[in-house]
Parts: C-alpha cells; sequence; structure tokens
C-alpha cells in the first residue's frame, strides 16, 4: 500500500513486535554488553542507540532515502556534510543561506581549507554556470566540488529549481546537497531528484516546541552514509536520548502543525501586503512564496506542495523594525522558527548576516495561533512604530 506523507509521518517506524507498546520505549544507557561469542552491533552510545533508529527510519522513509542518521543540532549535521570533503574543495553556496553555515563555510575558506563560490540561488543559469567553473577548477586541482542547496532559503525566501540544478550538477560529477528545513519533507522531496544528501534542522519543523536541539542528514549514498557516520562518531555529535524521545513525538503532529501555520501564513502574507498601501503602516515590501508578486511564486507552485510557515516584510529601518518588535504582544521577538508559536526576528541583528539583507528585514516564523489575532497584533505593533518614528 503506498501511503500519503500525512499517513506515513504518524505511522510509520511504530513498534510491530507483539505486546509492544504503541510507542519506542527511551534507552538511557551509555554502555552495551559485549559477548565474546556473540556479534554487536553496539558497544557504546556514542556509535548509536535504539532510541535513534526509529526517528532516523522515520526521517529516511518521509525523504525517500534509505539511511537516516540524528546529530546533536543542525550545525552538527552540516559540519558532518562539510566534513566530507577533501582539502582545497570547492564549495557553491547560496549567497543567502543559513547563517550558521555561511559563517562556517567563509571561517573555512580563510583557514584555505576550501574554495567558496556565492549564487543567486534562485538564478538557475548563474548556479549551473558556476558550478561548471567550480567542477573544471577542483578537477585541475585534484579534488572535489559541491553544490548547498537551501529552498526556500533564509531569510529571503528564494526559491530554487532544484531539479534542475541537481540534474545539472550530477552531469557535472558534482555532488549536492539540500538544506530542506524551510519545506519540510512534507513540501518537497530532493533525494527524489538525485540530490546526494539532504539535511535538517530538527530543532525547527519537525521537532516542532522549541523544546529540542537536533539536526539529521539523509541520504541513500552508503559511502556518504557511512562518512557521516565515521564523524558523528568521533567527533562526539549524538544527540541525547530524551532530545530524540521529544523530536519522534512532535513529528508525529508535523502534517497538522505544517498545514495550521500555512494557513495562517498565507492569510498574513495577503493581508500585510495590501498594507503596504496605507500610509500609516510602515511596511516597504512583503515577502512570500505562496504570493503572486514573489519571483518565483510560478516556481514555487509547481515544486512545492505547499508554501509554507516563513514570511519576511521589510520596514525600512533598523530603528523601525526594533520598535515594531518591542511591541508585539502575541507573537514572542526570538530567533529559530517552527515552533507552534509565532515568532519574529529583525535578522541583520546578527553581524555575520549578509549587507544584502535589509537592515529592517523581520522574519516572521507563523505559528499555530488564531490568524486574526496574529494579524492583529502584528498591525497594532506596525501602526504604533510608526507613529512614534513618524
Amino acid at each position: 500500500m503506498t501511503l500519503n506523507q500525512r499517513t506515513r509521518v504518524v505511522s510509520a517506524a511504530r513498534p510491530h513486535q507483539p505486546n509492544a507498546g504503541v510507542n519506542h520505549p527511551v534507552d538511557f544507557t551509555s554502555t552495551y554488553m559485549y559477548r565474546p561469542s556473540a556479534e554487536n552491533s553496539l558497544e557504546y552510545a556514542r556509535e548509536g542507540s535504539p532510541t535513534f533508529d526509529p526517528l532516523e527510519q522515520l526521517l529516511a522513509e518521509l525523504e525517500g532515502g534509505d539511511h537516516g542518521l540524528l546529530f546533536s543540532s543542525g550545525m552538527a549535521a552540516i559540519s558532518a556534510v562539510a566534513n566530507q570533503l577533501p582539502l582545497g574543495a570547492h564549495l557553491v553556496l547560496p549567497s543567502h543561506a543559513y547563517m550558521g553555515f555561511s559563517t562556517l563555510a567563509q571561517q573555512m575558506e580563510d583557514k584555505g581549507l576550501l574554495r567558496l563560490h556565492r549564487v543567486d540561488i534562485a538564478d538557475t543559469e548563474q548556479v549551473l554556470g558556476t558550478v561548471g567553473e567550480a567542477a573544471a577548477a577542483a578537477e585541475t586541482a585534484g579534488t572535489e566540488a559541491m553544490l548547498w542547496i537551501e529552498s526556500p532559503t533564509n531569510p529571503m525566501l528564494e526559491v530554487a529549481d532544484i531539479p534542475a540544478l541537481l540534474a545539472g550538477a550530477k552531469q557535472l560529477g558534482v555532488t549536492t546537497a539540500v538544506d530542506n528545513t524551510f519545506a519540510t519533507p512534507l513540501r518537497q522531496n530532493p533525494l527524489e531528484h538525485g540530490a546526494d544528501v539532504v539535511l535538517h534542522s530538527v530543532t525547527k519543523f519537525i521537532a516542532g516546541h522549541s523544546d529540542v536541539l537536533m539536526g539529521a542528514a539523509i541520504t541513500s549514498d552508503t559511502q556518504m552514509y557511512e562518512g557521516l557516520h565515521n564523524h558523528r562518531s568521533f567527533h562526539g555529535t549524538v544527540p541525547g536520548p530524551m532530545e530524540v524521545f521529544l523530536a519522534l513525538r512532535g513529528v508525529r503532529t508535523l502534517a497538522v502543525r505544517l498545514d495550521a501555520a500555512e494557513r495562517n501564513a498565507q492569510l498574513l502574507a495577503q493581508r500585510l501586503e495590501e498594507s503596504i498601501h496605507d500610509d500609516a503602516v510602515p511596511v516597504r515590501s512583503v515577502c512570500y512564496p505562496g504570493l503572486a508578486s514573489h519571483p518565483q511564486h510560478e516556481r514555487a507552485e509547481s515544486l512545492l506542495s505547499g508554501f509554507g510557515a516563513i514570511i519576511t516584510l521589510d520596514t525600512g529601518s533598523q530603528q523601525i523594525a526594533d520598535a515594531v518588535l518591542e511591541r508585539l504582544q502575541i507573537w514572542t521577538p526570538a530567533t529559530s522558527l517552527g515552533g507552534v508559536e509565532s515568532l519574529a526576528e529583525r535578522r541583520r541583528r546578527h553581524l555575520t548576516e549578509p549587507t544584502s539583507v535589509p537592515e529592517g528585514l523581520i522574519r516572521l516564523s507563523v505559528g499555530i495561533e488564531d490568524a486574526e489575532d496574529l494579524y492583529q497584533d502584528v498591525d497594532q505593533a506596525l501602526r504604533s512604530a510608526g507613529d512614534q518614528l513618524a
């Protein structure tokens, strides 16, 4: 039977033994018994744990991959993939991408560990041209190249033509990694289009309750899996069993949480965009893939099965954005995203955020509260900030 993703996220990776509980037990141990006469698969929890297995299996199944690996954080998963690159490798990276990896990649280039190529990931022709140049340079230098895709991007919400980029990179023999955190495996599955590895910050939508720090990598490439597992084991980037239990419990409601947040986001984006014409509301632009005004709206419609729960609005200045955040009553001014609660953040408060991100840009992570309440709160904060700074 072929199951819908909404069913799979709830039913897959459940216990099937006679008299087993509905949920997997949590294995609180660091050390596993060893018998000389037995062939042990585990000796120490740094190598893995039965607690990891169901969530790793579920994420692999949702993404259409053969192997899933959990890490202590999203950055740990990212670092493990980056560590698979040989010395001097060429990395093609979106100009707008998760700030943590963008910073790490720059540090790696500064140390001479790799060569970095920044691209507008929404410009397919530019990306493939740069990938071709990176592949040629890597071949000349006797090293490798990797294309890193993030779509939609953080925080500018650009949407990449993932099938075209993956196909082009494969023709050139370039390894591909896709950060699928914003879309989740319920909205797109890059492995189906040929990605070598897909990554998630489990902290965000998958766990969904802002109480877990975790990352994951999913792949069907056995060599990639073994390299990532080796990295996790020897760098010690394993999550704790209680965190894994919480994440597995959280992901079971991903479909209903994402549907609710997405409905809210569409309504909010439309109403906020309408307010651009209201002189009393300091909003210059609103960005959301579900809006017809989004530069890649048609691409998003064809490639994504939903537009996600992240909106950005440009207030025009740091002063206005900060004033808006001070006045919010329901929205929580905080970083991160993907939880049941709505969060708002001025992204350029981080010193390593690219200067191409507007100073007054606020990223909204839309939660599952009442949509009208969320809109009224943003609207009053915008109007109040506009009045004060007019």
